[in-house]
């Protein structure tokens, strides 16, 4: 079937799988010819723009190999009723040797008719980031690709650098590349030979523990220290949305906890399962944290964060919204 819809906030592994694409459709010697990416988000894009690319999936490739029109972001507005007939005339007549691409971050709408044509029509994938939250997720995918990669590390070393990357799939690829290259030149042919702790913490940046500082400073109406965390982060140049996945997943395992202990539950590891927290000897030390706030200032903290990732993806200003984010959840915090 010569059209795809591929979706999802995984970017990374979305162009891979974009790149893999245009190597297994196009002739490189054509390429030029054959193939055409139009982004319908970027500045002056409109319907015109979006059945422009349509007319040219249309037109048979010139030379050898294959025509591929990538279309980003097809379904940001626009004239839902002429975008759907022009699409659906477009998939019935669609040669053999031309494939059209979809692509975009966000969910499609299921209600759509044109979602509906396309999940019926179209080769679909999804490309969605793992929750931040679901620390135990990451770490398995990292044990994975590790593995994939050749790469050993003992494991207080893996769970040290899935906390480092977080989500991040560009950047574990990155940095497993960063380490393989470590242990060509340090270690040599020698695989009985594994990648420790210390290793990873001089080699693989982390700015985990200070969006972490950044949680408990919040949590205790700390409002100078936090922005000035604040303040320390985004100077080393972590991203605004990272800062509050970091800041999410905190207090949602505060909440959980709180939560499993104000309804009489005292096994640790039912807490630590409950909370999605990989060690359960860390639920002591979360007791400690959580003993002097409540679940509605932890709940609506959380909502706040929900809030302030809402408004740093619809593209407002990073150091002002954090800052006034900050400094909102640290009053709700502030104690009694």
């Amino acid at each position: 079937m010569p059209i795809y819809f591929y979706w999802g906030e995984d970017t990374y592994q979305l162009n891979q799988a974009v790149n893999a694409l245009h190597q297994k459709l196009l002739d490189p010697a054509w390429q030029s010819f054959n193939s055409d990416k139009i982004d319908l988000a970027a500045s002056g894009a409109s319907t015109e723009s979006l059945l422009q690319g349509l007319n040219q999936a249309l037109t048979p490739p010139f030379g050898r190999g294959q025509r591929l029109i990538w279309l980003l972001n097809p379904l940001t507005g626009g004239a839902a009723q002429a975008v759907f007939t022009e699409l659906e005339r477009t998939i019935a007549a669609l040669p053999e040797t031309s494939h059209l691409l979809l692509t975009q971050a966000n969910k499609p709408d299921g209600r759509s008719k044109i979602t509906k044509l396309l999940q019926k029509k179209a080769q679909v994938r999804e490309f969605g980031l793992i929750p931040p939250w679901q620390t135990a997720e990451i770490l398995q995918r990292v044990k994975r690709i590790a593995h994939e990669r050749g790469v050993k590390l003992t494991p207080a070393a893996l769970e040290q650098f899935a906390e480092a990357i977080g989500n991040d799939t560009r950047r574990l690829y990155g940095e497993l590349e960063k380490l393989q290259v470590y242990a060509l030149n340090r270690l040599g042919k020698n695989d009985s030979e594994v990648i420790d702790i210390e290793v990873v913490r001089q080699l693989i940046p982390s700015t985990t523990q200070n969006s972490l500082q950044l949680a408990d400073a919040i949590r205790q109406g700390q409002t100078d220290i936090a922005l000035a965390l604040v303040a320390e982060l985004l100077n080393l140049n972590e991203p605004g949305l990272k800062i509050t996945a970091t800041l999410a997943r905190q207090f949602r395992t505060w909440l959980w906890v709180k939560l499993m202990l104000e309804s009489g539950e005292q096994d640790e590891r039912a807490i630590a399962q409950a909370a999605e927290v990989n060690n359960p000897k860390r639920i002591y030390f979360i007791k400690q944290a959580v003993q002097r706030i409540t679940p509605l200032q932890l709940r609506q903290s959380l909502a706040c964060l929900l809030d302030l990732d809402v408004k740093l993806k619809q593209g407002d200003e990073e150091r002002s919204t954090l800052l006034t984010q900050v400094i909102k959840i640290s009053q709700i915090c502030r104690p009694g």
